[in-house]
């Protein structure tokens, strides 16, 4: 890390619901973050379901929240490195943020060392035990064959839908999903429990609960969950030493 500087990380922003015009609401105030951060970030992580839906066709880039990608570009162009993982809610994403943000995408999570500190971090949907529905749908989903049906759709339709059922997602829609439901039966707890079994890491960090956490695992590890855009406004820092969760007030 460069001196004075600092790492942030921040997920589910889910830009498109549960509508365009609320969507803006909150865009802004991401934006003003970015803002915010920039003179002091080095590394900025972003950690899945940026975008309530996206897809990304041949020709066709989908409509929308122009304003939070020319940011990221902007912030890209001034020499603050960033990388976006894959969430449930955008796991059609392929090469458009590498191509034109110079982004790069994960779909998996990734391994990072920070001043001697070892970070998994990825999304974290369809980690750890249970949630078989789930990983099956998204078997399903990112099959070749389903996005080839789903590219054959026109965009005004496909993407239509695809918002419609997007919404409809118990995390937006709900708050019984976004409890803590102990450690025991917190499926991302369980996998970092696991993942450390095998190899020491300082930090776990992943987003998908929506819900801010921190929680020790094992004697010096922690597993963060970022929270999300929609209620929180939550983001987690590292400034080489301490690693934090805040909650963007502005």
């Amino acid at each position: 890390m460069n001196s004075n500087k600092k790492i942030y990380f921040a997920s589910d922003q889910h830009f498109g619901a549960p509508t365009i015009e609320k969507s803006k609401i909150r865009e802004r105030k991401f934006i003003n973050w970015l803002d915010s951060i920039k003179n002091d970030a080095d590394v900025i992580f972003l950690l899945g379901d940026l975008f309530d839906f996206w897809f990304e066709y041949k020709k066709v880039v989908p409509k929308g929240f122009i304003r939070v990608l020319g940011k990221l570009a902007e912030l890209k162009d001034n020499g603050i490195e960033i990388h976006f993982f894959v969430g449930n809610h955008d796991l059609w994403m392929e090469d458009y943020f590498q191509t034109e943000l110079n982004i790069p995408v994960y779909h998996t999570p990734k391994e990072f060392t920070f001043n001697g500190k070892t970070f998994l971090i990825g999304h974290g949907d369809g980690l750890g035990p249970g949630d078989t529905g789930f990983k099956i749908m998204k078997k399903v989903f990112i099959n070749p064959f389903s996005k080839w049906f789903f590219r054959w759709l026109h965009p005004d339709i496909g993407v239509k839908l695809a918002q419609y059922l997007s919404v409809k997602n118990k995390l937006i829609s709900g708050e019984e999903d976004v409890k803590f439901l102990g450690e025991e039966n917190e499926w991302l707890v369980q996998y970092c429990k696991s993942k450390l079994s095998q190899k020491h890491y300082d930090y776990f960090v992943f987003g998908h609960r929506h819900l801010p956490l921190e929680i020790k695992i094992g004697k010096n590890s922690k597993y963060i969950n970022t929270g999300d855009w929609i209620t929180y406004f939550s983001y987690a820092v590292f400034d080489g030493k301490d690693f934090l969760l805040n909650y963007y007030k502005s």
